[in-house]
């Protein structure tokens, strides 16, 4: 059969029979990889591979309105957290991408959920990177008992479609995607085409034989999942398992889904026992210290359908150097400089001869502007060196002229504040005076409309 030697995006699998710097599908530079492709089994594999087959023998056109839709079959991975984030739960015969970096726990994650699933139907479990020993020992730990799981090793996608039609698994789980291989593709295992081929398979034979299929992915240093990015593309379901490697939690979050939100995060805690559900995110992102020394603010952010409170902390010092430093953990630095510019420009501080630095407790990444306004106040205080009372929480957008701007889901937020039992809430002037009917009187609402009346109250109440 002969050869030729082409060159893939890895970034949009975008085909090029030259090298090019610059990708034109996703105007990326330096992305393409060269690989050796088979022209006949390529092109067989393409052409037998459609999805009319899942629905009509022939390929008709039918009025939109005719289409009768059935309702969608979820089921339940046995965890609240996890089932949130997919939408309330897996959906038959769907392709579902999960990544995270070596030893987040992905593996130990699965292993779980198939105990889980293994009530519901057969499990197959395939793994390309670990022997039956060491998956069975997984199991044993993390006290996975069935006889409904059953254990394959292999890395021919040709082999294991073989062995699903003999089994006929109701879950089917692909331990890793980059180990796996198609022998009518030329290139080694974990290559552009290598990888394309292997989902487009199991993809095909998910929606054929209607089964729920789980496919774990390694990711590369910057933390994306390794290989095209066409494979984000082709599954129906991508989640990341995000997490520090000294903190024990972790966040199963959803970059896509073509079932539910993208905006929902599941929080584990990992354990002895496993990854085990975090119910009350209080205790994993706030401080246990009674004490509250300066430079602490609280803040309420919103992921999905979930209200958490952060505790967010900053340190300022002079600085010894030319150009002071800025170091963010946890929020973008980007955003930062914005902030230092406003309390500069807005609140006459000499902020320009101190070293900055921010972090947002329990490793967790924020990213909406709702934030800005409980970082001002954290540098305020430790600036100041004065305590903000522990029982504050402050929630707003910070404009460039230091006004305090609106954010949405704001009452979700108040609710959530006054349920955790804190007394004092720092906002948006026009929405906290909408709000204050509804809202128990024992919550002192405080309505503010530019940074510096903010500060000015904290200075006042604060304490050295």
């Amino acid at each position: 059969m002969a050869s030729n030697t082409v060159f893939f995006c890895k970034e949009c699998g975008y085909e090029s029979a030259k090298w090019l710097g610059k990708c034109p599908g996703c105007n990326n530079w330096n992305s393409f990889v060269e690989e050796k492709i088979n022209k006949k089994s390529s092109s067989k594999s393409n052409a037998s591979r459609g999805f009319s087959s899942t629905f009509d023998n022939k390929s008709s056109v039918k009025r939109l309105n005719e289409i009768v839709v059935q309702k969608t079959v979820r089921v339940s991975t046995g965890y609240e957290e996890l089932d949130r984030v997919l939408g309330s739960g897996l959906v038959e015969g769907s392709l579902t991408l999960i990544g995270g970096e070596p030893g987040i726990g992905k593996s130990t994650l699965i292993m779980q959920v198939c105990g889980n699933l293994s009530s519901k139907g057969k499990v197959l479990y395939v793994s390309g990177e670990e022997s039956e020993v060491q998956v069975k020992m997984r199991a044993d730990r993390l006290n996975v008992k069935s006889e409904d799981i059953l254990f394959l090793s292999e890395t021919n996608i040709s082999t294991i479609e073989e062995k699903i039609e003999e089994v006929e698994p109701k879950f089917c789980i692909i331990d890793s995607i980059q180990t796996m291989y198609d022998d009518e593709v030329s290139s080694v295992p974990g290559s552009v085409s290598q990888v394309k081929e292997v989902t487009a398979r199991i993809m095909y034979l998910a929606k054929r034989k209607g089964i729920t299929a789980i496919v774990i992915g390694h990711v590369t240093k910057d933390g994306v999942i390794a290989g095209p990015r066409i494979l984000e593309h082709m599954v129906d379901t991508v989640l990341y398992i995000e997490g520090e490697r000294f903190f024990s939690h972790r966040i199963v979050r959803g970059v896509k889904n073509r079932f539910g939100s993208t905006n929902e995060i599941g929080i584990f805690d990992m354990q002895d026992v496993g990854l085990v559900e975090v119910s009350n995110m209080a205790e994993v992102f706030l401080s246990d210290n009674v004490n509250h020394l300066p430079g602490t603010a609280i803040v309420a952010t919103v992921e999905g359908t979930s209200t958490i409170l952060l505790e967010v902390q900053a340190l300022t010092s002079h600085s010894y150097y030319n150009m002071p430093r800025r170091v963010a953990n946890g929020i973008d630095l980007n955003r930062l400089s914005m902030i230092l510019a406003v309390l500069e420009k807005r609140c006459n501080l000499n902020l320009g001869a101190q070293d900055v630095y921010i972090n947002v407790i329990g490793g967790i990444k924020i990213d909406e502007p709702a934030v800005d306004l409980a970082i001002a106040m954290a540098i305020i205080s430790s600036y100041k060196n004065i305590i903000i009372d522990p029982k504050t929480v402050f929630i707003g957008e910070v404009g460039l002229t230091g006004e305090i701007r609106s954010i949405n889901n704001f009452e979700k937020r108040v609710k959530e504040i006054t349920k955790m039992g804190y007394t004092k809430i720092f906002g948006n002037k026009k929405q906290i005076e909408n709000l204050k009917e509804n809202i128990d009187k024992k919550v002192d609402l405080i309505g503010i409309s530019t940074i510096d009346q903010a500060i000015n109250y904290i200075l006042k109440e604060g304490r050295c």
